[in-house]
This record gives structure tokens, C-alpha cells and sequence, in this order.
């Protein structure tokens, strides 16, 4: 769980391993004063897209959060992740990331 003391974040986490095999992005923006709650041993972020510095309480739950297939989850969600959060992220060129998001990442 998140809660923003100051700023904007833009704030998410993405399913893994469903029966139909899609990974799901789910995100949003929250400001001053705003809650998120990340679903338990899920893949998620944080990203600072404020003018100033965001500034944010987090609580874990477990320190055992299971496994869970990173790369499927990262690049192959629905939607996908913004291309600034993962260039941020993994510290790599955009051309990169766009190449990671093209593939098929179930069948590899």
C-alpha cells in the first residue's frame, strides 16, 4: 500500500499468470492525500511525473510475495507500461523497450 504525503505518482501493477494468460496494467495517478493498494506479490511501480519531488509512505504486508514471471508481466501487459516509467527503470534506450514490448513474450 501507497499513500502520496506530497506530489504526483503514477502508480501501478500488472497480473500475472491468469487462466487466459494476459497481464493486465493497472495504474493511476495519485496526488496529495491519495491511497493505492497494490495486490499482494504482483509486479508494480512507482514513478515520480510531478514538477516537485514526490514524497510517499509505504507498507508491505509479507515478506514472502511469491514468484512471478517478470518479463511476461513487464513487457507483455495490457495496456502496457508507460516507455518513460520502464527506460527509468532499466536504465535503457526507449528503442530498447519498444523492442522487449513487440514480442511474444507467452511463447518464448
Amino acid at each position: 500500500m501507497i499513500v502520496v504525503q506530497e506530489g504526483t505518482l503514477y502508480v501501478g501493477f500488472v497480473t500475472s499468470n491468469l487462466a487466459n494468460g494476459e497481464n493486465r496494467l493497472i495504474s493511476k495517478v495519485l496526488n496529495k492525500g491519495d491511497v493505492f493498494v497494490f495486490s499482494i506479490g504482483l509486479i508494480h511501480f512507482q514513478f515520480d511525473v510531478g514538477k516537485t519531488n514526490a514524497v510517499a509512505i509505504a507498507a508491505l504486508s509479507s515478506q514472502n510475495p511469491g514468484v512471478i514471471t517478470i518479463a511476461n508481466v513487464v513487457f507483455g501487459s495490457k495496456p502496457s507500461i508507460s516507455d518513460d516509467v520502464l527506460v527509468k527503470a532499466f536504465q535503457v534506450d526507449k528503442s530498447l523497450v519498444d523492442h522487449l514490448q513487440a514480442q511474444f513474450w507467452m511463447n518464448n
